[in-house]
């Protein structure tokens, strides 16, 4: 008897509602991640999706060895691991900018970078790695269409990227720009748009080499992005959703983009109040709660219809109700997985249909050590 993807054989063992990890998806989207880049050494991925330790070791395996992280704890777990190399996309500000210098003494054989798109920025960087008496890589964040981050390429962005060349303790090591707001479904679209958006950035890289600054990288886009930013060999790629895959991005990139959703999330029937209506354990605080519905897409149920969804509850309309029993399981994909992952605090593996080992999301704390 064959079984769907998601089937897992000793699920009753599983406590609802819970975070599955697939082995054998996760390993079959880092493969093609590779295949993408060409090379393991052009890829930067982002570790925010995942936030577990077990995963970054998985890619170092496959000769992935720098990454890109959002927080402190992110950061610190790859290095734990043995990443060589980690850029802290975050401008590091406050006590922030210490505790990335703390890491740099924590882990001598790691080099870490944050961003800096103003120059209080590369001041609190540079007085964290004097008092420390380490060296802080920094990178100069561009504004290439997002406008949540980063300074537009121009005048004002030279002079603040000789300033960090010329900044004691600080490694000017390049630059980074993410184009977070280009998702078009259509792939000419979104190639358009990311090469436009990206035209003033290299005009900008070569701006500096002829001032005489070395760009030893650009750090380019992040999922959506990722395959048009892999034909230029120039740019390294940091995409981050590719490691476990949503349906929020799976139904827009079937085609460009053929990686497979690598995390479920498990849930059961808690109640059935009223005709055509099922409860589930499933509550916002169990899946990423910033869409609207559906958040979560059951494979069971796919065109279930989402009638309200409290902290701990969600309750779902469908004409199939009389089919389902209190305590039967359902098997959900995310719409958005990177914020429903932090919402949990482990990740049952699932390997040949049967929960083999459970995976802590380590960097779900804002804090490990430092």
């Amino acid at each position: 008897m064959s079984h769907a993807w998601y089937h897992v054989e000793n699920e009753a063992d599983i406590p609802s509602p819970a975070l599955l990890f697939f082995r054998s998806r996760i390993e079959h989207n880092l493969r093609l991640m590779l295949k993408i880049a060409g090379d393991p050494n052009r890829l930067r991925p982002h570790v925010k999706t995942h936030k577990t330790a077990e995963i970054i070791a998985m890619q170092l395996k496959l000769g992935i060895t720098r990454f890109k992280a959002a927080t402190i704890a992110e950061t610190e777990m790859c290095a734990a691991v043995g990443a060589t190399d980690v850029l802290l996309a975050m401008p590091c500000v406050g006590i922030n900018a210490h505790r990335l210098a703390e890491l740099a003494l924590k882990f001598p054989d790691t080099q870490f970078s944050s961003i800096a798109d103003d120059m209080d920025t590369v001041r609190f960087l540079a007085s964290a790695a004097q008092q420390h008496n380490v060296t802080l890589g920094v990178y100069l964040e561009l504004d290439c269409g997002m406008s949540r981050t980063g300074i537009f390429p121009g005048d004002e962005a030279a002079i603040l990227a000789h300033a960090m060349k010329d900044t004691p303790r600080l490694q000017f090591r390049g630059l980074h720009a993410y184009d977070g707001h280009i998702h078009d479904d259509s792939l000419d679209v979104r190639r358009e748009r990311c090469n436009a958006a990206f035209e003033p950035v290299l005009q900008f890289r070569c701006r500096l080499q002829g001032e005489g600054i070395i760009v030893k990288e650009l750090v380019a886009g992040g999922s959506p992005t990722f395959g048009i930013h892999a034909t230029y060999p120039d740019r390294t790629l940091s995409p981050g959703t590719t490691v476990l895959w949503d349906f929020g991005y799976g139904d827009k990139y079937p085609a460009d983009l053929p990686f497979q959703p690598a995390a479920m999330l498990l849930a059961r029937v808690i109640s059935k109040p009223g005709k055509n209506r099922i409860t589930l354990d499933l509550g916002h605080k169990s899946v990423a709660p910033e869409n609207p519905h559906p958040r979560v897409r059951f494979e069971e149920l796919p065109d279930a219809v989402a009638l309200m969804q409290s902290e701990e509850h969600l309750v779902l309309e469908t004409d199939r109700a009389h089919e389902f029993t209190i305590g039967q399981a359902l098997h959900g994909l995310p719409r958005h997985v990177c914020p429903t992952v932090s919402m949990h605090g482990e990740a049952y593996v699932i390997e040949g249909g049967q929960t083999t080992e459970r995976w802590p999301i380590t960097a779900r704390n804002r804090l490990i050590t430092v």
